[in-house]
């Protein structure tokens, strides 16, 4: 699956991969039929998701770890108005790169469209 398209010069334009693009990716190279693709997909999404939302750190060795962060309350500043207020707690979710994933990403083979 081809997810950068070089644009000449040094610039890339970069592709959207969508979950239907990864189970036709896997009903290709895993030979499973389409259907089973779309379940196998949908399955290891819902499972990363639900550790996610349990607060769990989703590592994916080579690849990198999903880490679910607390924010605490802060003040922000409306732009528009200037006026100060308040943003309320929250978590988020942030992606850690492993070092293999960040040497492949800036790997010349990979910005020749690998």
């Amino acid at each position: 699956m081809n997810t950068l398209v070089g644009s000449g010069a040094g610039t890339m334009s970069a592709k959207t991969v969508t979950r239907a693009d990864l189970c036709e990716a896997v009903y290709h190279k895993v030979g499973l039929s389409r259907t089973e693709s779309a379940a196998l997909v949908e399955l290891v999404l819902k499972e990363i998701t639900d550790c996610l939302e349990r607060g769990e750190t989703v590592k994916l060795s080579s690849f990198g770890s999903f880490v679910v962060r607390k924010k605490g309350e802060r003040i922000g500043r409306n732009p528009k108005t200037g006026k100060e207020v308040p943003i309320s707690p929250r978590r988020v979710m942030v992606f850690k790169p492993s070092a293999i994933l960040k040497q492949r990403i800036n790997s010349p083979s990979a910005s020749a469209g690998e």
